[in-house]
């Protein structure tokens, strides 16, 4: 039994989420005619009290869809360093939009409100415009950690006060709503746009939602076909996601205990140096002494546990609903074995 905690993009769907999309009616997303899509759509809009969404492939496509709508070539998007945005989306921002970033320095992945502030560029032609400010909540290489909504909201005030827009990569946003209490519809009244993902903790094989006023959706959908995102039958997908939507957001809470369980027998080691705090399914930690990272994935795997190792020093592990508890009891019981 592998017990795969390379990421929660792992995930398999259940038997019934197979059986949900099996049982969907489609018809051609292109021309606004899936069914299921429709309701997928207004399904997630309605959550987050916002006019419009839109269903693409992946995570990235709605972050690079969403920067583009809000950005003119020669534009700059604010974000914090370590962003899925800038690092993790092949040079998306310059590729699709033209735009250049200027990375801040944050905590775990977080920014603030005065450090946002200072990044704003004045009107000056030497200097590229500041258009758009970009979060991540969960931060993932912060280790899935969680903005305080009222840092968000002074972030907020900033971007009102300097007419710049605020767009949200929200790929496992439902990790921070269920352990904040939060809810989506606060998450609605801030955000300019957001992107959800239903393919980590959610448990659908594909796709994630971009969700934004009717203007914004509109001109979405149209960067969407030039991207090659335009999808036809695609209510087969959909159904996953409304299937996830509805049956495996609170069942989140499991993935984050699991994985204070094992951050809990790893810090036991003498092998395990700095680990950042872990506040959902993530646990990033250090090895040191006779451990590198790689070496540490190496011995996991040989007892059919797979980690990522996200640097030399560094070893990530991401916990999702095909993670069980049989399987994180034997997982804590071999790291407890090891020297």
């Amino acid at each position: 039994m592998i017990t795969d905690l390379r990421s929660d993009t792992f995930t398999k769907p259940s038997e019934a989420m197979l059986l949900a999309m099996m049982q969907a009616k489609v018809g051609d997303d292109v021309f606004g005619e899936d069914p299921t899509i429709n309701e997928l759509e207004d399904y997630a809009r309605n959550m987050f009290g916002m006019e419009a969404a839109l269903f693409c492939p992946s995570g990235t496509m709605t972050n690079q869809i969403g920067i583009k709508c809000h950005t003119r070539p020669g534009d700059e998007v604010i974000c914090e360093a370590s962003s899925h945005v800038y690092i993790y989306e092949g040079g998306g921002i310059a590729s699709n939009s033209g735009s250049q970033v200027k990375a801040i320095q944050g905590d775990r992945g977080r920014i603030t409100a005065p450090q946002v502030e200072e990044s704003i560029n004045p009107d000056d032609i030497h200097k590229a415009v500041s258009r758009l400010v970009v979060l991540e909540n969960t931060a993932n290489r912060g280790g899935g950690s969680i903005y305080k909504i009222i840092d968000i909201q002074d972030i907020k005030t900033i971007c009102l006060k300097h007419d710049l827009k605020l767009h949200l990569d929200g790929a496992r946003l439902f990790n921070a709503l269920s352990q904040t209490g939060e809810t989506t519809l606060q998450y609605g009244e801030l955000f300019d746009s957001i992107s959800i993902c239903l393919s980590k903790g959610l448990g659908a094989p594909i796709g994630s939602l971009l969700l934004g006023d009717f203007e914004f959706i509109r001109q979405a959908r149209r960067v969407r076909k030039v991207f090659g995102g335009g999808m036809r039958q695609a209510g087969y997908l959909a159904a996953a996601g409304l299937f996830a939507l509805q049956n495996n957001i609170e069942r989140l809470q499991v993935d984050h205990i699991h994985a204070k369980q094992v951050a809990e027998a790893l810090l036991t080691k003498d092998f395990v140096g700095k680990m950042l705090p872990v506040e959902t399914n993530i646990i990033i930690f250090e090895l040191i002494g006779h451990y590198t990272a790689a070496s540490f994935c190496e011995y996991m795997k040989k007892y059919e546990v797979l980690c990522l190792p996200i640097s030399a020093t560094q070893v990530r592990m991401v916990f999702h609903l095909d993670v069980v508890n049989e399987m994180v009891n034997r997982l804590i019981q071999l790291i407890h074995t090891m020297e």
